[in-house]
């Protein structure tokens, strides 16, 4: 397989959602750039619409202008889909307005758990009524909030910025400590709307926002996303011959622990046009193929690469030795079981990959592959194995493709449009 061309991947999904909730709460007129289009964002905007906000059409390649205004009650409960962003940060927000409103989502998203943010909102003046368990469907009141300081269990930049937002809505401090420092896209965005936030080590501080909501309009731009940025890189990696370029990337140094992973094991990796959008660092990435070594991602590094395990744990399964990710647990709650599917799907094509408690070990091969995939509509998963196939010596069956779409659509279109036959 040949890799050539230059490509730029759909806009940051982190940085979409705290974008068009930021619109949504400003009481003016927010044009917004390289907005994802994804079925995860436009969950955002179907429950932000439904909140009284005017979202205009998502369409790709195409601004987004929000009308932000005083939210009102819901009509219907809040149908998330599978966007846990959506959920978590939605709740932060509500936990500051003065009426009732019911969260839920699809099946999936039922399953995930919701008291890592639903309890220290409670603390902070917030009333939840849950239906059963740690999960949605649940009910929320708002009302008048306490500030909090809160040392969170887990690092866990959706509890962190489900804070924030309940700070900002509620117009009290919030400092949040996190055992490891989780991604810092909110801490980003409120410094260059000009909050008050100071960050030290693990603990982050909001103390006020001056002026806000903004009056006049303003325009925000979004990076190409991180996570969809690993797959074309993975693709890149695996490739007999060429290059590619991977345009506008972000590269936020808390979302691109991926990036120094695949570096030490031995990915050719360049950046280049490094500069800062909207806070937010972006480079263009010149990717080669590249003959990969095992490694170990220990626990400090997870939270930095939590979203890409399922592709380092597919290009790990072609690296000469054994690659160990410590302490990756969290992925037993994503969209999927993450984590027993990632080991049952790569020793069902003939890779070894065993869970040993919280770790995942891989080791690399470079026998033929082959077999069908049970992706369980978990895009993650959908596109790791998409982009493991591409490889001269693996061929496998997925059981869908659909599931691509949730955080990058036209994904397929893409990867097909930079590689070839070699033959």
């Amino acid at each position: 397989m040949i890799i050539e061309g230059a490509i730029r991947p759909p806009g940051d999904k982190s940085v979409t959602h705290r974008a068009l909730i930021l619109a949504a709460l400003s009481r003016t007129t927010v044009e917004l750039r390289n907005v994802l289009t994804a079925a995860d964002a436009k969950s955002a905007a179907r429950v932000l619409r439904q909140l009284g906000v005017e979202v205009g059409p998502m369409q790709r390649g195409r601004p987004v202008l929000v009308h932000g205004r005083k939210w009102r009650a819901p009509e219907a409960p809040l149908n998330c889909g599978n966007s846990g962003t959506t959920a978590r940060l939605l709740l932060g927000v509500l936990a500051g307005h003065r009426f009732e409103a019911r969260v839920t989502g699809d099946a999936s998203l039922r399953r995930r758990p919701m008291r890592r943010v639903t309890g220290p909102l409670t603390e902070m003046g917030a009333t939840v009524m849950e239906d059963e368990g740690d999960c949605l469907p649940l009910t929320i009141r708002g009302g008048s909030l306490r500030r909090i300081r809160y040392e969170s269990p887990v690092a866990s930049a959706q509890v962190k910025t489900a804070l924030l937002l309940a700070g900002l809505v509620g117009a009290v401090p919030v400092t949040v400590v996190e055992p490891v420092r989780s991604r810092d896209h909110t801490e980003r965005m409120f410094q260059h709307l000009g909050f008050g936030l100071s960050v030290k080590g693990t603990e982050v501080s909001f103390t006020g926002a001056e002026g806000w909501p903004y009056a006049e309009p303003f325009e925000l731009d979004i990076p190409g996303d991180a996570s969809s940025s690993a797959f074309l890189v993975g693709a890149a990696i695996l490739a007999e011959a060429g290059e590619l370029l991977i345009e506008s990337a972000g590269v936020n140094p808390t979302r691109v622990g991926y990036l120094s992973v695949l570096e030490r094991m031995g990915a050719r990796i360049v950046r280049e046009n490094e500069r800062i959008l909207n806070g937010e660092p972006v480079a263009d990435l010149v990717v080669s193929p590249s003959e990969l070594r095992g490694t170990e991602v220990l626990a400090d590094e997870v939270p930095g690469l939590i979203d890409e395990v399922p592709i380092l744990a597919a290009l790990a399964s072609r690296a000469c030795g054994e690659t160990v990710f410590r302490s990756v647990g969290e992925l037993r709650v994503k969209e999927s079981d993450r984590l027993g599917l990632l080991a049952s799907n790569l020793a069902a094509i003939g890779a070894f990959a065993q869970v040993y408690g919280e770790d995942l070990v891989v080791k690399g091969s470079d026998r033929p592959f082959s077999g069908r995939i049970d992706t369980a509509r978990d895009h993650r998963l959908t596109m790791a194995f998409a982009v493991l196939g591409t490889h001269q010596a693996v061929s496998v069956q997925l059981s869908e493709t659909g599931s691509a779409a949730i955080s990058y659509p036209g994904f397929f279109q893409d990867l097909n449009g930079v590689v070839r036959d070699a033959k």
